[in-house]
């Protein structure tokens, strides 16, 4: 089986990869994340992701574009269903490179993540494979996310703190006061 794995981040690629490697999948990359926000973040992930491809003599496909405009347009504003919207937005995407490649199924590293909502992402995937008429390779790798952000920390890759969008990023920060004040004439 060859698998289009779109990929989120570098952290959550290590243990499914790793996972297919062993498992004698054929994977390939595909970044696409219009909804990492700000540019330097994207711009870090994007460049950790290349890194750990050419590590791993991953084959990678990239898009990136920095997709502010197309992202906002997506999730529409803070509702409760943004992630759902990100998460269509996204796979969306990856279904349709899949199948204009020729790949038998696509996938997502989101699916390692503790921090993403499965059951949304699972439905969201069996949706867009109907829409699109490619499978949907779901697997619960929550297991692969520890060993994944250990070998990320041990190489060196550049690990978020957040999971990309806006909302997150203030959710993240906004009980803290990490960054308030740098001291200096610095704000």
């Amino acid at each position: 089986m060859r698998i289009l794995l779109h990929i989120c981040c570098s952290p959550c690629l290590c243990g499914p990869l790793n996972l297919f490697h062993r498992e004698g999948i054929d994977v390939e990359g595909f970044f696409y994340n219009p909804n990492i926000h700000l540019f330097v973040e994207f711009r870090r992930r994007l460049k950790s992701v290349k890194v750990l491809a050419e590590r791993e003599k991953l084959p990678l496909i990239c898009d990136e574009e920095y997709g502010l405009k197309e992202f906002l347009r997506s999730v529409n504003d803070n509702h409760p269903e943004r992630c759902e919207s990100c998460y269509k937005m996204r796979l969306v995407r990856t279904a349709r490179e899949a199948k204009d490649r020729g790949y038998d199924a696509f996938s997502t590293t989101l699916l390692a993540s503790p921090s993403q909502q499965h059951d949304i992402l699972r439905n969201v995937g069996k949706t867009v494979a109907n829409d699109t008429g490619i499978e949907w390779y779901y697997r619960d790798m929550r297991k692969e996310y520890e060993s994944g952000m250990k070998q990320a920390k041990q190489i060196s890759l550049y690990r978020q703190q957040y999971c990309g969008c806006l909302w997150s990023e203030y959710e993240r920060y906004r009980e803290t006061n990490i960054h308030a004040y740098r001291g200096g004439s610095e704000l």
